[in-house]
């Protein structure tokens, strides 16, 4: 029964935060999809898309209905380390002597808006690298713990590419999913037209709160896997690598390095959200295949041929779903 219970509220949860995001985001279902498995999932999301598609509204909606603490960094390539984490200052203490107090960054929020990450040196990005593994922040030789819970979501734009430093392998092996806002069709366009040209007030409710949210990932990672169906993911997974014995052509020729064992990772515990979010206490794999792209499409690197002949590693997840059978 408390199983039961618990299905029904994270399901509540959910369908009642898509419909507050909803009075703010027109279309995009599937990108707040992600999101919220993401969230749930207590994972990291990076966004890419152009601007102005409603990328840092769709973040803030988030966290006014979740009544979390939201923070916007803006990463420019002046942006410095102790701009995001917080430095240590000299201060007065009540006995009036001189001493060090730390003087916490942006960074210890719950919902951290990573805002063109890719505009900041590499220096001030891999201050988020200890943040986003361990939810801590070490400074000197003191460890701050960072609230629970704690997301990262960044942006990026996929067409400036001028004054812009990529995300590393490692930094992008940290996020759980990947997830690309496209451009509006005509009827969402009009309709944020005449959404956001009048002098309207949209009221957005709580839907849940932090400790829930913590304690709803918690009972997500208890929905149980059936061994075959991680045997599924582990060979999709193996798939992704140009030096496993059996892999398609496709994979040969255009990819460098395939996914980490974090890949198989996210989609075992995104499979395990979206199978709760559809009512089931057990993960099928068409829930598998619904994340595999959103989880994957970062962690495959393509080569030089890929590259120059515009592949998408998206369209190579989709090419090994069709090849790899879901039992051998």
């Amino acid at each position: 029964m408390e199983i039961e219970n618990n299905v029904q509220l994270l399901q509540e949860n959910i369908n009642n935060l898509k419909k507050e995001i909803a009075k703010v985001i027109v279309g995009n279902d599937q990108v707040i999809d992600n999101v919220i498995v993401s969230i749930f999932a207590g994972g990291h999301i990076l966004f890419e898309g152009v601007p102005g598609v409603g990328k840092t509204l769709l973040v803030k909606t988030l966290s006014q209905c979740l009544n979390l603490k939201f923070s916007r960094i803006q990463f420019t390539p002046d942006l410095m380390p102790a701009d995001v984490t917080g430095t240590n200052i000299i201060n007065l203490n009540t006995a009036g002597e001189k001493a060090f107090e730390f003087r916490k960054g942006p960074l210890f929020g719950n919902i951290i808006l990573a805002d063109e990450i890719n505009r900041a040196t590499p220096k001030t990005q891999s201050a988020l690298l200890e943040a986003m593994q361990e939810g801590n922040v070490t400074i000197s030789d003191k460890t701050y713990p960072l609230p629970e819970p704690f997301f990262v979501i960044a942006t990026q734009n996929p067409i400036e590419m001028e004054g812009t430093y990529p995300l590393p392998e490692a930094q992008l092996d940290r996020f759980f999913f990947k997830v690309n806002v496209k451009i509006p069709d005509l009827r969402e366009l009009m309709a944020i037209v005449d959404r956001t040209t009048r002098n309207t007030y949209t009221d957005i409710k709580q839907i849940s709160n932090g400790k829930e949210i913590v304690d709803m990932s918690r009972f997500a990672r208890s929905v149980p896997i059936a061994s075959h169906v991680v045997e599924y993911v582990g060979r999709l997974i193996l798939a992704t690598h140009p030096t496993t014995e059996g892999v398609t052509g496709m994979v040969k020729k255009y990819i460098r390095y395939g996914s980490s064992p974090r890949g198989a990772q996210a989609l075992v515990i995104a499979a395990k959200i979206v199978a709760l979010m559809k009512g089931r206490y057990n993960v099928s794999f068409s829930d598998i295949r619904t994340v595999a792209i959103p989880a994957l499409c970062h962690r495959l690197i393509l080569n030089f041929e890929g590259e120059t002949e515009g592949i998408k590693t998206e369209q190579i997840i989709e090419h090994i779903m069709g090849q790899v059978p879901e039992t051998t």
